[in-house]
Order: structure tokens, then sequence, then C-alpha cells
């Protein structure tokens, strides 16, 4: 066996950890995602982080932080050992075929009768429902836009809602009505419509204008999650779901973020009343360890798109693969076995209230909190109160939740932006996060608002070192702006 040639990197170097994190950040920031990753290492955000528990990561300095990033999808936290501990068992007991897609699966048949019968439980119409695995969740509504105008193929229009997000590759991006993301792409997939999210009757008049046999689906989030965790009014998904089904108009409920006991329900779509077409999934079926992806399609749809002949008119070079159906596979019975969902409604509700508390202490910092389950969201005051023009407005509601996640994280806590809602930062902690880290993480939430009791010291915290680097990659880095959400 000859070694590697000099200048490459081995396994054995990552494994072992010897590179420095100067190393991992010159290597990323010269052949990855530059421009990215600059601007988290000047907000000394960049890492890299190692695991310390399944809940606390690392740095460099050894500083440990709460994690509540990751996206909703870190659904047990990271390398969570009831996943880790199954993926070894896989790997060394596993005879079936890592990529069946020209044969049946064991893995595969397995995670698609488990999904359709958790479905089922919630909607007895999906007893018959069938799934199509995939790798992402840009992937799962791709294939459910495919689904849709297969089963009305003469149809011109797709609706979605505005603050939605459903996934940068072409089509999911065509309905994620976002010019920061859109506009470079022009032209987009033809005849995406965006209509006001919450409003039946905007809803209702878009529908009617462009005539019912002219709309081949209606997706929506149930809960808006890029767009700063937006929870429709009561009554909202049930209305769309009558309204749809009076024209014979699939609905997508797009779940990836919300699914699977984030929300407090197994499907948020249906404990608010909806009974969708589709249902897509993704983020915490992967159990933070693999990626997967699932649409899962109402059988005379799926056979519409995939049947005969015609059943290779979609595909997926990974989806369905073994070892991500074995992680999926299990987990989904980890879900179930700990009864998750319900654990994320009560935690939920308490980190809910205390967030509450915090911005009626602090109203000058944040303007609002929202949650459902272990989504939560803080809105903040702009940390500039004076009304600016447009752009220079926008600009400033980023730099908002921009330096409001830096504060957090320079007081433990690790939080995720909102792509959709400029000022709004997220926290998206595990579902099985012990309950004295769970305290822990609002303990340093509610310390972090009592050292920042206004917006203004958001910046006034910020070293003016930090502050220029800041100022001067924004102006060299021009870009469209998404409008105001406030």
């Amino acid at each position: 066996m000859s070694a590697l040639p000099p200048g490459f990197i081995s396994t054995r170097d990552v494994l072992d950890e010897r590179l420095s994190g100067a190393d991992v950040r010159r290597l990323e920031l010269t052949h990855g995602n530059e421009e990215l990753l600059y601007g988290l290492d000047v907000l000394g955000l960049a890492g890299p982080f190692s695991r310390v528990t399944p809940w606390e990561l690392e740095d460099e300095r050894g500083v440990r932080r709460i994690n509540a990033s990751g996206y909703a999808a870190m659904p047990f936290g990271e390398m969570p050992p009831a996943i880790t501990d199954f993926m070894r068992e896989f790997l060394d007991k596993n005879r079936a075929m890592g990529l069946p897609q020209q044969s049946t699966g064991p893995w595969r048949a397995a995670l698609q009768a488990n999904l359709v019968r958790l479905l089922a439980r919630e909607l007895p119409s999906h007893a018959d429902s069938q799934v199509f695995f995939c790798s992402s969740g840009t992937e799962a509504i791709e294939g459910a836009l495919k689904f849709a105008k297969a089963w009305r193929p003469k149809a011109k229009y797709q609706i979605s809602f505005a603050s939605g997000y459903h996934g940068k590759t072409l089509g999911s991006l065509s309905l994620t009505p976002n010019p920061e993301y859109q506009d470079i792409f022009r032209p987009l997939v033809p005849g995406a419509l965006t209509s006001p999210y919450g409003d039946l009757d905007a809803l209702t008049r878009l529908i009617r204008r462009v005539g019912p046999d002219n709309v081949t689906c209606v997706v929506v989030e149930p809960i808006q999650g890029e767009g700063g965790v937006n929870i429709p009014p009561a009554g909202f998904l049930r209305g769309v779901g009558e309204l749809c089904c009076r024209h014979g108009i699939p609905v997508i409920a797009d779940e990836i973020q919300t699914g699977l006991g984030r929300t407090g329900h197994w499907f948020e779509s249906a404990a608010q009343g909806l009974d969708a077409d589709i249902v897509t999934l993704a983020k915490p079926l992967g159990g933070g360890m693999t990626a997967v992806g699932a649409t899962i399609v109402r059988a005379p749809i799926y056979k519409k798109m995939l049947g005969g002949l015609s059943s290779k008119r979609h595909s997926n070079t990974f989806g369905g693969g073994a070892l991500a159906m074995a992680v999926g596979l299990k987990s989904l019975e980890y879900l179930i076995e700990r009864d998750l969902p319900a654990r994320s409604a009560a935690l939920g509700q308490e980190g809910l209230a205390r967030l509450h508390a915090v911005q009626k202490r602090f109203p000058n910092l944040l303007e609002s909190v929202r949650g459902q389950g272990m989504l939560f969201a803080l809105q903040f005051r702009p940390m500039v109160g004076v009304p600016l023009p447009g752009a220079l407005k926008e600009l400033v509601f980023e730099a908002t939740a921009i330096l409001a996640l830096r504060e957090l994280h320079q007081g433990g806590v690790m939080a995720n932006l909102s792509l959709s809602s400029k000022r709004t930062v997220r926290l998206t902690p595990a579902l099985d996060m012990p309950q004295g880290v769970f305290t822990t993480l609002f303990d340093r939430v509610e310390a972090f608002a009592q050292t920042h009791p206004s917006a203004r010291h958001l910046l006034t915290s910020t070293p003016p070192q930090v502050t220029a680097r800041l100022a001067a990659f924004a102006a060299s880095k021009p870009k469209k702006r998404t409008p105001s959400d406030g």
C-alpha cells in the first residue's frame, strides 16, 4: 500500500485531532464557503467545536456552551449515544445491500411502513400512502412538487406563503419568496405565486383570480421556522385544507422543521386540522447523524407519477440507502419510545413562559418572543432606534440579530439566525435535553438580557474592532435584502 502524496490529509490526522483549530479555519477559508466562514470568524462563531455531551459543545479554548442551534436537525443533540451505538451495531451486523436501488431492501421497507403507520395514526386517510426517500428537505419538496404536477399536469401555478422557506434548489427556491436568495437565479420555475401567511381570505381570492383548475398545489409550513417561528391563527390550516379540497387542489405540508415532535406534535399540520395530501419530512429523521428526506404521498397521486412503466420518472441515487434508512428507523423508534413530542410540548411551555418573563422585564431589548414546543424565537428591537431609509434599515435589522447571536454565544448559548426574519434569533434545543441543562439554557438567556437591557447594548458591547471588520465586510459585499419584518 502506497502512502498518501505529500500535502494530503489522512483520516487519521482528523480522527486523532492533529489539525489545530487554526488549520481547520485556514483550510475552510481557502477551499470552502469563504465569505460565510469569514463572517462567522469575525464574530468568533466559526469554531471548530468539539462535543462534550450531546447538548454541550466546547471550543478550542475549552469554553463550553449549550447547543440550541442546529436548525432543528439535531433532535437528540450531537452524536447521541442512542444513534451512534446503533450505528456501530449496524456496521457490524448488517448484511443487507447498501444501495438497493433496483431491489427491495429491509431497512427501507421498515421505515416506509413505520412512517405511514405514524401518519395514519393522526390522519387515517393516509393508511395506504406511499413514501419516496431522498437525502434532504429541499429534495423532499422538489419531489412533492413533481407529484403534484403529475396529478394536475395542465395546472400552471403553485402557491406558497410570504415569509415561507422551502429550500434552495430551483423548484423549492421558486416557492421561497425571498429576493436575497432568488434574484440572481431568475428566471425561476414559472407559476410561483405568493399569498399572505395566515390570511385565508387572501388565499381564497388568489385561487379565484387565477382559477382553481390552474392551481397545481398549495405548499404551507404549519409553523414558519425561517420566518421567525410564525404561528398561524387558529383555523387557518384547517381552512386551507377545506378550501383546496373543494377544488381538488393538492396541499403539501412542509413538516421538515416542525414534524416528528419539534412542536410538541408528531405532525403540526395534523394537530392544526390539516389533512394534507403530501407531507414532507427531513431534518430530525436523520437523528443528527445522516441525511434523510421523505415525501409521503397519497397512493393515487403517487401512482399517477410513478405508475407502471413510468416508475423511474423520479429517482434519487442515495435515497433509501441502508445506513440512512436504518438511522431513520432508529430515530423514529427513539422518538416513540421516549414520547419526545409530549416532552417537547411540556418543556416548550416552560421555556416560553421564561421567555415571556424576560421580554416583559426587558422590552427595550426584546420586542416579542414566540414558541411552540422546542421551537423558540426572540425578536429584538432594532439596535438603532431612529427611523432609517429602506436599505439601511434592513442592514441594521440584520446586524441586530447577528450581534445578538454573538452576545448569546459569549454568554454560553449557541443559537440560530432566521433567514426570513432579520431581527429574530431562534433556539432549537434537542428534544431529549436533560431538565438541568434546559433550565441552565434559559438561565443564560436571562443573564444575557440582564447584561443587555436594551438593543443598543448589543452594539456597545461589541468590541470596536469587530464592529469595524463587520462594517467593512458588509460594505464590500452588497446584496439584495429581504423586505422588513417590522
